[in-house]
């Protein structure tokens, strides 16, 4: 991950990869491909199964359950997301806390590049309706750790009333997520990036 000078604060607390084993690895990316394409409800074991040239004893020899198997796509996301906004940041260069900011919204625009499917932890959670699915930690957390660096870099910046902000800057971000899928709107991720611009722009200091 990024180091303090790149301006990420908040310990993102990425669980590392799991060891698997070549068929594991097939499994999880077949699975992967099928959940977010497709979604999570209509994909079972067998379309699953079949994409990863495996039985069914062997990808629940490997996961033990469906539900862990959507477990380890989202943590599998989770780590690709983190990835990319390293990168991002890095080629970016933010040099101060709301270019940090303003950063992670325009991120979007390459992260939802070619795909009409949005957010997977969004649309994971709409249709994982139990609150203790395997899953639900993983999707509560990617969201909450985005919350808490916006306040972070609101804080740094001395910016007033930072935990309001950050609710604001959270809100306008998920909803050009959704947006981007449900209406259509192909350019969210750039209105949503200049409408935090005006509000860091008009924000009081602290």
């Amino acid at each position: 991950m990024l180091d303090q000078q790149m301006r990420l604060i908040v310990d993102r607390e990425v669980a590392a990869a799991p060891r698997l084993t070549p068929a594991g690895e097939r499994i999880l990316t077949a699975a992967s491909t099928l959940f977010y394409e497709q979604g999570i409800r209509t994909v079972g074991v067998d379309s699953i199964a079949a994409a990863a040239d495996v039985t069914k004893k062997t990808l629940y020899d490997r996961f033990g359950s469906k539900d862990r198997l959507i477990a380890a796509y989202l943590g599998r996301r989770n780590r690709e997301w983190h990835l990319f906004l390293d990168e991002q940041l890095a080629a970016r260069r933010p040099s101060t806390p709301e270019d940090v900011i303003l950063a992670l919204f325009a991120a979007l625009t390459d992260w939802l590049a070619g795909s009409r499917n949005g957010c997977g932890f969004i649309n994971a959670s709409v249709e994982l309706a139990a609150p203790d699915h395997p899953a639900m930690p993983v999707i509560v957390g990617q969201k909450r750790w985005l919350r808490a660096e916006f306040e972070a870099q609101a804080r740094l910046a001395g910016l007033a009333d930072p935990g309001e902000l950050a609710d604001r800057l959270l809100l306008l971000h998920e909803g050009a997520l959704v947006s981007y899928r449900v209406a259509a709107m192909t350019d969210a991720p750039e209105v949503a990036t200049r409408a935090a611009a005006d509000i860091l722009k008009t924000w009081p200091r602290g």
